[in-house]
């Protein structure tokens, strides 16, 4: 993403250890009991009343309970988190639409509608708070910012940080933050999360070179960042400075992605609803493989026998695999039915249909595998010699190409700086009124080439009413000066309104495809270096444009035929757009 891509306003809502709230639930344990959650004899959550007591994240069991002897001990369950957060993210979905699961604990939300609905982003946070207080019985906090992580830091202080203020926000608080990165958080992960792994990694070396805090690190340039760490680290560095990679907006995708199994009869068992759960996200990931994708949005709906709909959505910071996706899915189903089985008027319903929707998909070749299960090794290896080319010639000058919107062939590949979402701004599926057929021009000029087209009395052809011609196309000549060729076959035209409704905006214009022979005199090709006027790659001069569109007589045998070219007519005058082989 370039620095002009400002993230959107994000609300997150923050339920403050979320693994011992959920574990001292279900175990009866009361709240005001100091407990902790522990992994591998050591703790990754704890309570307040068991922090106000020594207690610390990364302590031994040992230390932990010779400090607080009360201590209750508790052992981690993703399953039990998952299925005990369900009541928040409904409580929190009966306030606003939108809601995206982070994992257990943390959901965030798009800020402007429920802003503008409320009134304000205090009002909301406000709402929340309540809401979430009265119908879940667990303590929440709310925070407001610019991108999801300055918004999950903020909600873990109860701030509103003001538009625009991110960067400020995140100054002075330590290098350590990095490490609470939403989706691969360690105190709820555990150290078997490769991202939380790499991340913790990060943070020392960081702090070894004197980086202390998150405006240290902001403040040096993303140039040296991208030619001195990897590309995990030019990611870090992005949300040091206030911006973020991916907002939490809808984007639709091809329905052939989505999946749904029919459940026949009824679920209404956990054991039945993962097995149910594992088959779909297997032929989910099947799907997305053969499209070359993997999905980092998972939308999880389910039907009931009352014909109730179900949905919810779950954010990832990496791509999920097969079987991460059957963890959330399973997660997701034991919390819609242990809710539904302690609602009387939902007792005994089970679920109907099961449907997974894939919201938003990266490129798969994070998930492929090697020869020997690395994954994709060769990928990861030349996306650190593209990152390191960034920081020394900058991020905007390496550009890979992504099909986008539009009637002419420049405007529909456009070129968008590598390690950046390769989503266009205009959908190219969209219907484009005076769009060219395919083919599309296999050369496209930096900018079009004057030319002139000729009639077969020698008149210029011109734009006629209703979008046509003056006459039919005889002759084309390149640039000024050069013989006109004739024209053998042409095809058009095809019309472009352009804005007329904006003084301001692009003239409309007519495009023509043609066929001609280029004459003895026109240069070969090759004698230049790039396409359009400029200098040689021989140090000399290129008068003449017509020296960059002429073809090599043994290049090719389109030769025999002649030269296509796509002539367009804007403001009464003619240009090459493009060539095609």
């Amino acid at each position: 993403m370039n620095d002009a891509a400002a993230p959107i306003r994000v609300v997150a809502l923050w339920c403050p250890d979320w693994p011992v709230v959920a574990a001292c639930a279900e175990s009866g344990i009361p709240a005001d009991r100091p407990a902790a959650v522990l992994v591998a004899h050591r703790v990754v959550a704890c309570s307040a009343t068991a922090r106000a007591q020594g207690i610390r994240r990364g302590l031994r069991r040992r230390e932990a309970q010779a400090r607080c002897p009360d201590l209750a001990v508790l052992g981690r369950d993703a399953d039990r988190d998952a299925r005990a957060f369900e009541v928040v993210a409904a409580a929190v979905e009966e306030i606003t639409p939108g809601v995206e699961v982070i994992r257990p604990g943390l959901v965030v939300l798009a800020a402007r509608g429920p802003a503008r609905y409320f009134g304000s982003e205090e009002v909301v946070a406000e709402r929340l708070v309540d809401h979430v207080a009265s119908r879940a019985r667990v303590e929440c906090q709310v925070g407001v910012a610019d991108g999801v992580f300055a918004a999950a830091l903020a909600a873990r202080r109860s701030a509103l940080v003001p538009p625009g203020g991110s960067a400020a926000f995140l100054a002075p608080r330590p290098v350590t933050e990095l490490e609470m990165e939403p989706g691969v958080e360690p105190d709820t992960a555990g150290a078997d999360v490769p991202g939380a792994t790499a991340r913790a990694e990060l943070v020392g070396l960081l702090r070894r070179l004197g980086l202390t805090t998150l405006g240290d690190f902001a403040a040096l340039s993303a140039a040296d960042v991208a030619s001195r760490f990897d590309a995990a680290a030019v990611r870090a560095h992005r949300l040091a400075r206030g911006l973020d990679e991916r907002p939490p907006s809808r984007r639709r995708v091809p329905d052939e992605l989505t999946v749904e199994v029919p459940l026949d009869p009824p679920v209404d068992r956990v054991d039945a609803a993962a097995f149910a759960s594992r088959a779909l996200a297997e032929r989910l990931h099947a799907v997305l493989g053969d499209a070359g994708l993997a999905c980092t949005r998972l939308g999880v709906q389910a039907r009931t026998t009352s014909g109730d709909e179900l949905a919810r959505t779950w954010r990832c910071a990496e791509p999920l695999t097969p079987a991460a996706t059957a963890d959330r899915v399973r997660w997701q189903l034991e919390g819609w039915l242990s809710r539904r089985r302690e609602t009387p008027s939902h007792g005994g319903e089970g679920l109907t249909v099961l449907r997974l929707v894939p919201e938003e998909v990266v490129d798969a070749g994070r998930l492929q595998l090697g020869l020997w299960g690395e994954t994709g090794v060769a990928d990861e290896r030349a996306g650190r010699a593209l990152v390191r080319v960034q920081g020394l010639l900058g991020p905007e000058e390496v550009l890979t190409g992504v099909p986008g919107g539009g009637r002419g062939p420049a405007e529909r590949v456009v070129p968008v700086p590598w390690g950046d979402e390769r989503t266009p701004s205009l959908d190219p599926a969209a219907p484009w009124p005076g769009m060219l057929p395919a083919p599309s021009p296999s050369t496209v000029p930096p900018a079009p080439l004057p030319a002139s087209v000729l009639d077969a009395h020698g008149r210029p052809v011109r734009a006629a009413p209703r979008g046509g011609l003056s006459a039919a196309p005889a002759q084309v000549a390149l640039g000024d000066g050069s013989p006109p060729a004739p024209v053998r076959a042409w095809g058009g035209p095809w019309p472009e309104e352009g804005r007329w409704w904006d003084p301001r905006g692009p003239a409309g214009c007519l495009r023509v495809q043609v066929v001609c022979v280029p004459p003895v005199s026109w240069p070969a090709a090759g004698t230049t270096g790039e396409l359009g006027d400029g200098p040689r790659a021989d140090g000399g001069d290129d008068p003449d444009p017509a020296a960059d569109l002429a073809p090599d007589p043994a290049a090719s045998s389109a030769d025999a035929v002649g030269l296509a070219l796509l002539l367009v007519l804007r403001d009464d005058r003619w240009a090459v757009e493009g060539i095609y082989d």
